[in-house]
């Protein structure tokens, strides 16, 4: 590619290049668009806090000047893998909120006073607005942006902070176009881009003299530890250390018939290496280094992976938590059989030689350009001497509230997707299609299978398919990973977990599958820990669950699994594996391995307690706590040993984060599958009241009960309600991420509480005050009742609204709280002195939310009206309307609760004497699936599917649409099926 065309016989350009203060990856891919701008004669002003060496190392210059500031700080981390939520906000809070108008202020007049011609940003928010006040245009580079990083910690863990993403997707909005790097996330806050190749800098020395420098042979094999500066060596890997140190020589001695030598990069100098580790000094020229390596293990960043890539280095990774731009860079990595994950146990135990054996194996094919660096730099000048690169197209402002969440896959402009490039399309399409029931079907009906006389590959020892189309793909899916299995190749296109899951099972033997749907929240929702009727149905989509049990002694171990075994044990001993279809769509590890032995506390199964805190060490497979976590609860519940290992295959069609109880489908149909194979007859309300151990939620008793005839389901089974023929129920996925584990759910649940113990001493007060005497005995045996309240459900509104209304504040701090009742009597949440809780509206929604339900469920049995629809609809509506007075809407739930609106009250409604009456959000609220009430019939579908579309449009986000029912696992049961032979 031809260079930048010269511009030296100009007056030079003067740039201004704000870097974000996250990690060197950003400060090392600068030097090289500013390396070749330098190079060009230009002048550049670089704002940054990374150290002076990573610019001067590379590049000397009277041209280069540095301003030390910190205008962002990135992702706050505990350590090398792991990001402190809450601690990023907060810093970011005190970092550019709240000193904004102090840095905009001195930015623009520095700006102006070295007469900047371009302002580039990577990827500072408020430079960018900043540039707009100093009238300079303005420009980012990057592969993700701050909004959609921060967009998962605001849902999950820091609601009070939610200004700071619509801030930051503001200020970037006034950039003039996004400069996009491969391996990018979404970005919808730039109107425009332009794609450029990978910034990868160049080589100063080859492979040869990097390796007499350092004194290594070149035929011994090289690895370079990577994990970054902020944390020495040992502490990111403590026993590890202990076991390098130890002398254990089984790991680091031949492997391949080649010897391991390590490379320590941004480690301790406090502490000592093995003799075969070298430690490189801080200001190490990296590229050379992973040039002349064999192999890298570290954590994905930018740099590490552009770097990786460009050279052709196997890279064997661990997760990190909570560092969202990891997936997409991940994705690239593997599709160019350049990455090999490690499971974090694994490192931190020293487990590694599997992993370093199959990277070394690898071949990365990546081919596309390097010279990102040159390529931005033109770009950048072009744009500097006055060259136009923004389009027509509309502001993506407009939709950003709805479109800067975790659960948004593209950028759209004009509802079609731009610049897409081939590993991007090829991994979402594999993964949507894995777990897209609607791909399944068209599958199977390809397949001509639909007539199900009988699976081919399978013989059915028990149960019966029911003629399910996603049961039948699931057992076709079985079919081809075990034949994938047979085959014994790795083809280019496998997916990861295919892998892992063809050396799961012993193919000859039995596996037992059981089905469990997820659920749609009708009505009642977050009131059920307050005790109030929840309706729920069952719908279509399902988790299906494969169980097989063996011997120790036949369990087929994966390679980094018999690795750990052995050094743990002497002696064989059962272990659980699980592999999960569809993983990385969720940005989780596909595969868990566990000892069962690690479930018992000497001859006694491990608290609860002791469960989740086994699970929380790494949330990248926090997952398979749903799954495992079902084994801890029939050990304690019913005393079940289990003596063999455990192999489960997992594959859901009920989407996660949209309040369809994904969760709660994995642990009924892992419960169901485990009780089968292991002889276990637990009738299906016991079953559902084992999985709310595991879950500690309700939403498990629809997945079991259901039984697939549009049933709605209360929580605690008081019976089934059936719905009238003329009456039907859809789901619409908003594309906001729904979380019962979020910072908004939690808050409102101590309200909720904070709220029952103010009315319980109110009662109290009220029968021992002056005015007893005045009371007759029924009123004070009311108020004696009320004083010890167990649910706020049996609390009649019009009790609340004549005794206690007046005296719940809308709003307390949890300080004042504690001071004056102490305790607000929740065992699972905790209440922060320092936050501000809603008290009123918390309170008063499950007390009207169970008059709702009981309005409902007899409204259902009503004599069939317009009427009717229509009171069903504004109990939905009114519900709706309460979660938002709480805290629990969004924009995009309330969007499409607007449209059914419009669609009611429109003409062409009325003159079919309605179609659709109501709508709600569901579940846990803040985001997820909005619930749809009409008639059952065609012009009822027209007109969701019109919802469908106007929201497509106003959002960029296509929702998913929810319809119909089907069998729960009670009624399902369980498939004992046995492969057949090849021959027969």
């Amino acid at each position: 590619m031809e260079g930048i065309v010269s511009s030296k016989q100009q007056q030079p350009l003067v740039f201004a290049y704000y870097v974000t203060g996250h990690g060197f990856g950003h400060a090392t891919r600068v030097v090289e668009v500013v390396r070749h701008l330098i190079l060009e004669g230009h002048i550049v002003h670089v704002v940054t806090a990374a150290p002076d060496f990573v610019y001067t190392s590379a590049i000397q210059s009277p041209r280069l000047f540095l301003r030390k500031e910190l205008l962002d700080c990135g992702a706050v981390q505990c350590d090398a893998l792991t990001v402190d939520r809450i601690a990023s906000l907060e810093k970011y809070s005190e970092t550019a909120v709240i000193p904004r108008e102090t840095i905009l202020a001195t930015e623009v007049k520095w700006l102006q006073s070295i007469k900047a011609d371009l302002v580039v940003s990577d990827v500072v928010p408020v430079a960018c607005r900043a540039a707009a006040d100093a009238g300079i245009r303005s420009v980012c580079c990057t592969n993700f942006s701050w909004d959609f990083i921060y967009a998962e910690y605001v849902v999950d863990a820091g609601s009070q902070h939610r200004s700071i993403v619509l801030q930051i997707a503001e200020d970037y909005s006034h950039c003039e176009f996004l400069i996009r790097l491969p391996g990018y996330c979404p970005m919808p806050a730039f109107r425009d881009v332009l794609d450029v190749p990978l910034v990868v800098r160049g080589l100063h020395k080859s492979r040869a003299e990097v390796r007499k420098e350092l004194g290594v042979e070149e035929d011994v094999k090289l690895v370079i530890f990577n994990f970054g500066g902020q944390v020495s060596f040992a502490c990111v890997f403590p026993a590890c250390w202990v076991e390098v140190t130890g002398g254990v020589s089984t790991f680091w001695l031949e492997v391949c018939g080649k010897f391991y030598s390590g490379y320590v990069c941004g480690g301790s100098d406090k502490e000592e290496y093995p003799p075969n580790f070298i430690k490189l000094p801080k200001d190490a020229y990296t590229p050379d280094v992973i040039a002349a390596s064999d192999c890298m293990l570290g954590k994905i960043g930018y740099g590490t992976f552009s770097e990786a890539m460009a050279y052709k280095l196997p890279f064997v990774f661990v997760r990190r938590d909570y560092f969202n731009e990891e997936l997409f860079l991940r994705n690239m990595l593997e599709h160019y059989h350049g990455g090999v994950e490690m499971i974090r146990r694994d490192l931190l135990t020293g487990c590694w030689q599997p992993y370093l054996e199959r990277a070394i194996r690898l071949k990365p094919s990546y081919d596309g350009g390097v010279n990102g660096g040159e390529v931005a730099a033109r770009i950048l000048q072009d744009t500097a001497l006055g060259k136009n690169h923004a389009s027509d197209k509309p502001c993506g402002a407009r939709r950003l509230r709805d479109a800067i969440v975790l659960g948004y896959q593209l950028q759209r402009v004009n509802n079609r997707i731009i610049g897409i490039p081939d590993w991007y399309n090829l991994e979402e399409n594999k993964l949507v299609g894995r777990s897209s029931e609607a791909s399944q079907f068209l599958r199977l009906l390809s397949l001509n299978l639909l007539g199900f006389r009988e699976v081919e590959d399978f013989e059915i020892l028990h149960g019966d398919p029911q003629g399910l189309p996603d049961t039948m793909a699931f057992l076709k899916s079985l079919a081809d990973i075990g034949a994938g299995h047979d085959s014994k190749k790795d083809t280019d296109d496998e997916v990861r977990e295919d892998l892992a899951a063809a050396g799961l099972f012993n193919w000859e033997e039995e596996i037992f599958v059981a089905r469990a749907p997820g659920r749609l929240d009708v009505l009642g929702g977050i009131a059920d820990y307050s005790g109030s009727l929840v309706l729920q149905m069952p719908i279509r989509e399902a988790c299906h669950v494969a169980v097989q049990k063996n011997h120790p002694s036949k369990q087929k171990l994966w390679k980094h699994a018999q690795a750990r075994h052995h050094a743990d044990h002497e002696k064989l001993a059962p272990i659980l594996e699980i592999v999960s279809l569809g993983s990385e769509l969720n940005n989780r590890g596909p595969t868990f391995d566990m000892d069962l032995s690690d479930f018992k506390d000497g001859e006694k199964p491990i608290s609860y307690e002791a469960a989740r805190k086994y699970f929380a060490k790494d949330p990248s497979q926090k997952w398979a706590a749903y799954a495992a976590g079902t084994i801890v609860v029939l050990m304690t519940e019913l005393g079940v040993c289990f003596e063999n290992s455990i192999s489960i295959l997992v594959s859901s069609g009920v989407p996660e984060g949209k309040g369809v109880s994904s969760s709660a489908a994995l642990e009924v149909a892992t419960m169901s599958a485990i009780a089968a194979a292991h002889g276990l007859n637990i009738p299906p309300r016991d079953l559902a009241l084992l999985c709310q151990k595991a879950s500690g939620e309700s939403c498990c008793w629809s997945p079991v009960w259901g039984d697939g005839s549009n049933d709605l389901c209360p929580a605690e089974v008081l019976g089934v309600v059936d719905i009238p023929s003329h009456v039907r129920f859809w789901g619409i996925d908003s594309g906001l991420r729904h979380s019962v584990g979020g910072s908004d759910y939690g808050s409102v649940r101590i309200g909720t509480y904070m709220g029952r113990k103010i009315i319980k001493s109110t009662a109290a007060g009220l029968s021992e005050g002056n005015n007893k005497d005045d009371m007759d005995k029924d009123g004070i045996e009311l108020l004696n009742n009320e004083a010890s309240l167990d649910y706020l459900c049996n609390l009649p509104p019009h009790r609340y609204e004549g005794v206690y209304v007046d005296k719940l504040p809308e709003t307390v701090t949890g300080e004042e709280f504690i001071k004056k009742y102490h305790d607000h009597e929740d065992s699972v949440t905790t209440i922060d002195p320092k936050h501000i809780y809603a008290v009123k509206a918390p309170t008063r929604h499950p007390v009207y939310e169970n008059f709702r339900v009981e309005a409902f469920k007899a409204l259902l049995s009503a004599t069939t009206s317009d009427g009717q629809l229509s009171a069903l609809g504004e109990l939905m509506y009114q519900c709706h309307y309460s979660y938002g007075a709480c805290g629990l809407g969004s924009d995009g739930t309330d969007r499409l609760v607007e449209l059914v609106q419009e669609m009611q009250h429109s003409k062409a409604s009325k003159s079919e004497n309605g179609t659709l009456y109501g709508a709600k959000i569901t579940g846990g609220g803040s985001g997820g699936t909005v619930c749809v009430i009409g008639k059952n019939f065609v012009g009822s579908n027209e007109q969701i599917l019109e919802i469908q579309r106007r929201y497509h449009v106003a959002t960029g986000f296509k929702p998913y649409v929810f319809e119909g029912s089907s069998p729960g696992a009670g009624k399902f049961g369980y498939l004992k099926i046995r492969r057949r032979n090849a021959t027969e």
